[in-house]
């Protein structure tokens, strides 16, 4: 059997990191299996779709590296477009085939026509909470002669369309994260599949359109799960034989609550405008729920595509750690180049004011060798814009007291007069001069390891810690290496 999967999202704002991580495992497992992956977009809720949101989610796809084969993609030109033989792959564009199919399940009895209003279902569910039953539609409908419905859509009286599960009828299925399920249909409700507007709901349109694109596999989100025994069943209604279901955990926040927009960026595009790298988040995002056979965690995209198996799914909800996602993405900033990190991170300069778009290109060799001292504290491209001010700025702010008590010891005020005057007598500041210059005092003034080394830092950067001198200093120069001199021996000391 060849494997087809395929990730369908609702157009309803920004990709949440969830629907991230479905797409991702959808991607993987197909291309585990040599299988195709394939993206429909389900805009059936037509209250819910937010403007541009299908080219948002290709593009923050795209992004990822999540891509797909078949579908609705993007064009050359950024317009929507579909690919593939089993189109429409946009649900609002295939209401006359699911018009055919609910007339099949009409036909042959497994559903039927309701005409009950908003308020009486309110009504009916109202009691059954208050009699400790489980809320459900109480089908009053179901005994509905033909010529009654006939009379009351001639009336022109509103319906909708349900499912008709039969009476105590155990519905069970094999999830490859959960292992058997089993539910009674006497615990389930005859779901709506045709709703008054015309559209189907989610668990009439996603049947059918598996069912004809050929989907093997459904992996999906947990919150679907309670509803997957009524999809099994209409699988039966229809003579088909029903997919493969695998079940996601939650990602979970902190307190073990499902991750959401309360809790801080949540969205794939939260995380692009901070400036991770589009392999850190997949390579995290990949990690929570899933955990590989040698534990290993740093894994490029071909690697997860050899090492990522369903099976090895977890079945409880994995805690989305931003600590480790820093972790994870900082290694692919230190590996990545210097001039890629660099055109990263150049529009976070110019919007914090430390550059103009006019110095991002005078001063672009300075840029990137800026970013390359400092690349190895950052976690994501946007912080750095934390760690730069000693490369900008005349005046020294000290990071905290125990700089300001550094500056009072004793060696302090001659460190300073001889930085000045060896910075002074230099015809060019380099990694070469740094290091002649730091023997020469730990020599001449017997100024030496800590003393020196810590006291140059704090008195040029107003930091105890940081990176290595020569290259801050180079990149300093000797204009605002002096300049710091100065104001710290004018205002500090």
């Amino acid at each position: 059997m060849s494997v087809k999967v395929r990730f369908a999202p609702s157009p309803t704002g920004f990709v949440h990191i969830g629907s991230l991580r479905t797409a991702l495992y959808n991607y993987l497992f197909a291309k585990k299996m040599g299988g195709t992956y394939l993206l429909r977009v389900e805009d059936t809720d037509q209250s819910r779709l937010v403007e541009g949101a299908i080219e948002g989610m290709l593009k923050a796809m795209d992004w990822a590296g999540v891509n797909h084969t078949e579908g609705v993609v993007l064009d050359e030109n950024g317009k929507i477009t579909e690919v593939g033989e089993n189109g429409p792959y946009i649900q609002s564009k295939r209401l006359d085939i699911y018009k055919e199919y609910i007339k099949e399940l009409l036909d042959n009895g497994h559903a039927y026509y309701c005409f009950c209003s908003k308020e009486r279902l309110d009504k009916v569910r109202e009691v059954q909470k208050s009699e400790g039953k489980i809320p459900k539609y109480d089908g009053i409908c179901r005994g509905l002669s033909k010529e009654e419905v006939e009379a009351k859509i001639a009336a022109g009286e509103k319906y909708v369309i349900r499912l008709k599960l039969p009476a105590n009828k155990e519905i069970k299925f094999n999830d490859i994260v959960r292992g058997l399920v089993t539910i009674n249909t006497d615990d389930l409700d005859d779901q709506v599949l045709m709703k008054s507007d015309g559209f189907p709901t989610y668990h009439f349109a996603v049947i059918v359109d598996d069912h004809l694109m050929g989907i093997t596999h459904v992996i999906r989100g947990e919150e679907w799960l309670p509803s997957t025994p009524k999809h099994v069943y209409m699988y039966e209604a229809f003579g088909w034989e029903a997919p493969t279901f695998v079940h996601l955990p939650n990602i979970l926040n902190a307190e073990r609550k499902k991750l959401s927009k309360r809790h801080g960026d949540v969205a794939v595009e939260d995380f692009r405008k901070k400036g991770y790298s589009p392999e850190g988040l997949v390579n995290y995002v990949s990690l929570v729920g899933w955990s590989p056979e040698d534990n290993k965690e740093i894994f490029n995209m071909k690697e997860l595509e050899e090492a990522f198996s369903l099976e090895r799914v977890s079945k409880s909800g994995g805690v989305f750690d931003t600590d480790k996602l820093n972790w994870v993405n900082a290694h692919y900033i230190k590996a990545a180049d210097d001039a890629v990190i660099a055109d990263l991170a150049i529009p976070f300069l110019i919007e914090a004011g430390f550059i103009t778009e006019e110095e991002a290109e005078e001063r672009y060799d300075w840029i990137k060798s800026m970013v390359g001292v400092v690349k190895e504290s950052l976690s994501y491209v946007k912080e750095i814009t934390t760690k730069v001010d000693i490369f900008f700025k005349d005046e020294l702010e000290l990071e905290d007291d125990d700089c300001r008590e550094f500056l009072k010891l004793e060696h302090i005020p001659t460190l300073i007069d001889v930085l000045k005057e060896k910075v002074t007598e230099a015809d060019e500041i380099n990694e070469a001069f740094i290091k002649a210059m730091f023997k020469q005092i730990q020599k001449e003034h017997g100024i030496k390891g800590k003393n020196l080394f810590m006291g140059t830092r704090v008195i040029l950067t107003g930091q105890m810690h940081g990176p290595e001198m020569p290259l801050v200093l180079t990149l300093l120069g000797k204009e605002k290496i002096l300049n710091r001199i100065n104001y710290v021996k004018n205002n500090i000391i």
